[in-house]
């Protein structure tokens, strides 16, 4: 309940990748699918996400944030209502920075990404609140 983000790190990435992507979505949310993170423009020199990066458009040295289907720049926390849920974590590598405002939806930035993966990788996990 405090939107607070996982570390996240990878390795091996492509050496032509000039920038990462990263989003998070559940798919089993009642109304559909649930983007909980967007996040791009993260430098080819970075390998790894700190716990709880800032929830503002632009992070220093990180790269940028978009909004989530709660229309919030920056990572908003599972809170499934009903039952177990996966989370998803998808990572791409880019050909190039995007150099696109802050504020992109996963659509919006799917679209931007399009002919420029050179690899990706998935992370999933499961959680539900303890009182269910």
């Amino acid at each position: 309940g405090q939107n607070i983000s996982p570390p996240l790190s990878w390795s091996g990435a492509p050496k032509e990748a000039k920038s990462f992507a990263l989003v998070c979505d559940d798919p089993d949310a009642p109304v559909g699918l649930w983007v909980h993170w967007v996040i791009f423009d993260i430098s080819p020199a970075v390998n790894s996400l700190p716990e709880n990066v800032s929830r503002n458009e632009e992070i220093t040295g990180l790269g940028k944030n978009g909004k989530n289907t709660s229309k919030h720049s920056g990572y908003d926390g599972p809170c499934p209502p009903d039952k177990i849920h996966r989370y998803y974590f998808k990572l791409y590598a880019l050909d190039s920075m995007l150099n696109l405002k802050p504020g992109l939806t996963k659509d919006e930035l799917l679209k931007a990404m399009k002919g420029h993966i050179l690899a990706e990788a998935q992370l999933m996990g499961k959680y539900k609140r303890p009182w269910q």
